[in-house]
């Protein structure tokens, strides 16, 4: 691509406390856009000032939700150079969603470099303190003035930065879980595998509930037997159950996480027998109640792996493990995590050194 840049006349006061950044508060200087326009393709890439943008109230994205989005992350290494982690994955991504919801195709290579040069732009903005990072934010929305169900042939491509703060403030302490047996996020033939902020409003309702009753996230079944589970609201979800590392399968409701497939390859190549495959709860509580479930813990892009201590499912809770992070969840959090900092080796290539 020829990507124009015009360059910010007025900069931001970069923050000067790290230890405070918080996640989503604060945006960089510039960000990305792309243009799309049926019959002439995605065209105009530029990177402009951060500053608000401008739509008609008929917009299509307002009214029938057409837009989709993404979530990677830039790190500081400590010989100062920005790394970015397995970006073709959300590339990849980025168009399986595309193609559910009529959304044009946008080739890899545009992803990716688009994404590449605006890191570069505002380089300056990653921070550097250990377990911070600069989160990226690409979306797609639907751009056509039009008041009609129908596909937009009009959309707008965009890419935010958000310096963000370590995620977890006082360390890997394990969270409570909520097992949701009211509420239906997605089913198959559904949306539920894509990226896109109609599976997360969807998830508010029980996401609010479980909040009131002090848990941390809630964890779907299946939209039609309501009985095996599925995936957190925010993450991924695994189990080492008899030493064995088991992950619901991908069925077409689940996202396909990135951090997902990390950890699956991870365990692999450290020798763990790795299922992903239907699991019910049922098979959970009798787990927990044998002794066979060892560890409980979330993977995805903001907290790369959250361990669970508690589950609860109606009216029975279960306590993991002692209380404290599991082994493998503790291995695999730094071994992730080094691999995205640079402190650890690569042997999968998943490093990109901008």
């Amino acid at each position: 691509m020829n990507i124009s840049i015009t360059k910010t006349t007025a900069p931001k006061q970069k923050p000067t406390d790290e230890s405070a950044l918080g996640f989503g508060k604060i945006f960089s200087d510039h960000m990305f856009l792309m243009n799309y326009t049926e019959g002439q393709g995605w065209h105009d890439p530029r990177i402009v000032p951060y500053g608000d943008l401008s739509f008609s109230p008929a917009s299509m994205v307002f009214h029938y939700g057409q837009e989709m989005f993404e979530g990677l992350k830039a790190y500081r290494d400590a010989e100062g150079r920005a790394r970015l982690f397995r970006p073709d994955m959300n590339a990849k991504r980025t168009n399986a969603t595309n193609k559910r919801l009529c959304i044009p195709e946008l080739p890899e290579d545009m992803f990716v470099e688009a994404v590449s040069e605006l890191v570069r732009v505002d380089q300056d903005w990653i921070p550097s303190t250990p377990g911070t990072s600069l989160y990226i934010r690409p979306f797609i929305i639907a751009t056509d003035d039009f008041l009609g169900v129908a596909p937009s042939k009009t959309y707008l491509f965009i890419i935010i930065l958000s310096p963000s703060g370590a995620y977890y403030a006082s360390g890997l302490v394990p969270v409570g879980i909520w097992i949701e047996d009211e509420y239906v996020r997605a089913v198959r033939g559904g949306i539920g595998f894509a990226k896109t902020g109609g599976n997360y409003a969807a998830s508010l309702a029980a996401q609010v509930k479980a909040h009131d009753d002090g848990y941390s996230q809630v964890l779907w079944l299946d939209g039609v037997e309501r009985k095996y589970i599925e995936e957190v609201g925010a993450m991924n979800i695994f189990f080492k159950i008899a030493g064995k590392i088991v992950t619901p399968m991908l069925s077409g409701s689940i996202l396909p996480g990135i951090t997902r497939n990390s950890v699956i390859e991870v365990c692999k190549h450290w020798g763990y027998d790795v299922e992903e495959r239907k699991i019910s709860v049922d098979e959970l509580i009798a787990a927990q109640k044998d002794g066979t479930l060892e560890e409980v813990f979330g993977t995805g892009t903001a907290a790369v792996i959250s361990p669970v201590g508690k589950l609860r499912y109606k009216d029975d809770v279960m306590t993991i493990g002692d209380g404290n992070i599991g082994e493998v969840s503790q291995k695999l959090y730094d071994t992730i995590t080094g691999i995205q900092w640079g402190t650890a080796e690569d042997p999968f290539g998943w490093s990109v050194i901008l």
